[in-house]
């Protein structure tokens, strides 16, 4: 067992994070395994990743679809995006989850509103339930969010990127408000949205007190998923072309195992995604994610073409293997085939 006063403030969240000790991260990693088995099981949770459009309005200064970014723009049709989420009722995901870069635009809207509704009309396996559908699509208007809502979208996921106001500053370009950020989602959990939030964990001038920090914004928000992953550099960004250093790949993906673990032991019955960001660090990151705590899995099903163009990040992974290797599908972990694999927080909150 992890000393529970750990947990209990930014400067033992932080001194885990900077420790260096093979055995007390091997100890930790276990832990947090052992407490996501026996909180919220061994399932791991399938959302059919579909990437519709790297358009987007925003400038963060370490994006690669940014908009000052030069690179080839793509939009799905809808038959693509229906086509995508056939495969994944098909094979039984339970969920998909559309993220794109961030628009306003009415048609734009109006687009992911008859999605929504097109895939929850969509046939599934017998005794399968209608897909679930998760939303990564920025900052809206409430108006938007309710709309949404009300079409059949359920999860949304709206990272914060740093819960430090003056990190969030040195990332954004300034017509972005981390007030505003706050705001959206607050506005999320009012609509009736599984509001998820997150932080990129390695970041240029980022402290371990920083990610103290974001753990501890986490729970204070109370929210019932969290997407969170190691930064890595896009050569065509502001960030990555000020030189300011950040560390190495080996620190980053060990603080994205430890970030998955603490957050396990600090919020046992919420969802943790294991990004794919991890695999850019180790072509095992995402099962390893899986060891440390996470309980959410997204396969790729955006069009291998336009998967290439959604580069968020230098060496994104584009390959359309999905399925866990051998050594975590012979009974440590289990798949939650035909499942939605809602929040367990969330579902005791809203008696669901």
């Amino acid at each position: 067992m992890m000393d529970s006063t750990m947990l209990s403030s930014r400067e033992g969240l932080a001194e885990a994070l900077r420790s260096r000790d093979p055995e007390f991260n091997r100890a930790l990693l276990d832990e947090a395994y052992r407490v996501k088995c026996e909180t919220v099981g061994p399932e791991v949770y399938l959302r059919g990743l579909i990437e519709i459009s790297n358009r987007c309005v925003k400038n963060c200064l370490y994006c690669g679809i940014r908009r000052d970014v030069r690179c080839r723009r793509y939009e799905l049709t809808e038959d693509e995006v229906l086509d995508a989420a056939r495969t994944a009722a098909q094979q039984r995901f339970g969920s998909v989850v559309i993220q794109g870069g961030e628009r306003t635009d009415r048609a734009f809207v109006e687009k992911i509103t008859r999605l929504i509704r097109a895939i929850k009309a969509l046939p599934t396996e017998a005794g399968d339930p209608p897909l679930g559908i998760t939303l990564s699509l920025g900052e809206q208007p409430r108006e938007v969010y309710e709309e949404w809502f009300a079409a059949g979208a359920h999860r949304y996921l709206l990272r914060i990127e740093s819960s430090n106001p003056d990190l969030y500053a040195r990332i954004h370009p300034a017509d972005h408000s981390f007030d505003r950020r706050l705001r959206a989602l607050q506005e999320l959990k009012e609509c009736g949205f599984q509001a998820g939030t997150g932080a990129m964990i390695g970041l240029p001038s980022q402290t371990a007190e920083d990610l103290a920090g974001d753990l501890l914004f986490y729970k204070e928000f109370n929210a019932p998923m969290v997407g969170m992953g190691p930064y890595n550099p896009h050569p065509d960004t502001p960030l990555t072309r000020s030189g300011v250093p950040y560390p190495s790949e080996k620190e980053r993906f060990l603080l994205g195992l430890k970030m998955i673990a603490l957050l396990r032991l600090l919020m046992p019955d919420i969802n943790i995604a294991a990004a794919t960001a991890l695999e850019v660090l180790d072509p095992r990151g995402r099962e390893l994610g899986l060891l440390a705590g996470a309980n959410v899995f997204m396969p790729n099903l955006t069009p291998e073409q336009q998967r290439r163009q959604y580069n968020l990040y230098d060496r994104k992974a584009v390959g359309g293997q999905w399925s866990l290797g051998q050594s975590l599908t012979d009974g440590k972990i289990r798949i939650g085939y035909g499942r939605w694999g809602d929040s367990l927080r969330f579902r005791k909150e809203h008696n669901c």
